[in-house]
């Protein structure tokens, strides 16, 4: 699975399983009450949603133009890194405004879902690249996207 289509069925479990996520981290560690967390956790993933696009398209565009092809440990944290570090540009306003906290105790917060949310991305893309295959932008010049392109 390439292109468009292969970033929306991204997102949309990405983020399906980010909502029930934070929701239950919000609730359970933050004390807010579940219908003011599912909220800010349906509006955090919406943004995911669209720089997951934004992103994803930046990165496997930078990743095409490497010599080197494949997703070793590196690219995989990097782009776990670079992903989750724009989200907290976008996010930790957000958390302040909409639970009614400073930014401090924002980026706090926001902190405890960087770090979860690190490995989470990490191993979701490990994991979606093993079932679906990787990106032609990861793929040696020499492999046609398809089965073969699984991860080993």
């Amino acid at each position: 699975m390439q292109g468009f289509k292969r970033k929306l069925v991204y997102a949309s479990l990405f983020e399906g399983m980010a909502i029930v996520f934070t929701t239950v981290g919000l609730t359970v560690f933050a004390g807010h009450d579940s219908a003011h967390s599912s909220a800010v956790a349906v509006a955090s993933s919406t943004i995911a949603f669209l720089w997951n696009f934004i992103f994803n398209g930046l990165f496997e565009r930078w990743e095409a133009r490497q010599p080197r092809r494949g997703r070793n440990f590196a690219r995989r944290a990097a782009h776990a890194i670079g992903f989750e570090g724009g989200l907290v540009v976008m996010l930790v306003p957000l958390f302040a405004w909409w639970l009614e906290i400073g930014l401090w105790d924002a980026l706090v917060l926001d902190f405890g879902l960087i770090v979860f949310f690190m490995t989470y991305t990490y191993l979701f893309n490990l994991l979606f690249d093993r079932i679906f295959g990787l990106p032609s932008s990861a793929l040696p010049l020499d492999v046609p996207p398809g089965p073969a392109a699984r991860v080993r």
